[in-house]
């Protein structure tokens, strides 16, 4: 329990000496936004994931199969759509990858703008596939950038890998039990974004929903931008992961 609770806090506050420095609060701040935003998504845009890709494929069987509730062409479109922001992160972690918070404070301001840009199309009474475009690609973005971060066990996004780890890894398994705070951090911080995107959506409220996650996202961009201009390029958290 102690190792548990002291991991946890390395998670939240990290000392300076970490390697990854102050990004594991700002991914957990992102995968809180994810939960919002597929519970938009799910309860919203009739039953498709915009940040799950493995739900959204079965999803995608599901419909080609006939089964009632769900749309091919709405898993399609939000396939389509988190691949060309997967394309667009790439393309930014490739330009960006010398200073890790820099790419970060990029790249979630650029989805800050689209998942702000969603919650006003959602308050105007927009079209769901424009929703599910707009958030695709921000959730396809946040997605590479995350994978280019390569903070260990917060990929903002699923956590089938990190659950995985937390039982396979476990002492009671043979294992080390590496990181076992930040691992239950990472599944309460989606397990939030959740509830608290699914209450206001099942309340009428799915714009506010989005508002919230556009919220999240500009104070990471923000904190990623003061963090990275304070300690400068030569950080030793700033160089990216061999």
């Amino acid at each position: 329990m102690r190792a548990l609770l002291t991991d946890a806090l390395r998670t939240l506050a990290p000392p300076r000496t970490d390697r990854h420095g102050p990004l594991p609060p700002l991914m957990l701040l992102l995968t809180v936004a994810t939960g919002v935003v597929d519970a938009v998504s799910y309860l919203g845009l009739g039953h498709v994931f915009v940040a799950n890709m493995t739900g959204n494929v079965v999803f995608l069987g599901f419909a080609l199969a006939g089964a009632p509730g769900l749309s091919a062409t709405a898993s399609l479109v939000s396939l389509a759509s988190f691949l060309a922001g997967a394309l667009v992160g790439g393309r930014l972690g490739s330009r960006s990858a010398a200073h890790r918070g820099r790419l970060l404070a990029l790249a979630v301001g650029v989805q800050t703008a689209l998942t702000a840009a969603a919650a006003a199309t959602a308050a105007a009474g927009g079209a769901d596939y424009a929703l599910i475009v707009l958030l695709g690609l921000g959730m396809g973005l946040q997605n590479a950038v995350a994978r280019r971060l390569a903070v260990p066990d917060l990929t903002t996004t699923v956590l089938t890998l990190t659950l995985t780890g937390l039982a396979a890894d476990s002492t009671a398994a043979g294992g080390a039990a590496p990181r076992p705070g930040r691992r239950i951090l990472s599944a309460l911080a989606m397990l939030l974004g959740g509830l608290a995107g699914a209450a206001l959506v099942l309340h009428g409220r799915p714009a506010v929903a989005l508002a919230l996650a556009a919220l999240l996202l500009l104070g990471t961009a923000l904190a990623a931008h003061r963090l990275s201009a304070a300690d400068g390029p030569d950080a030793p958290w700033a160089a990216p992961t061999a």
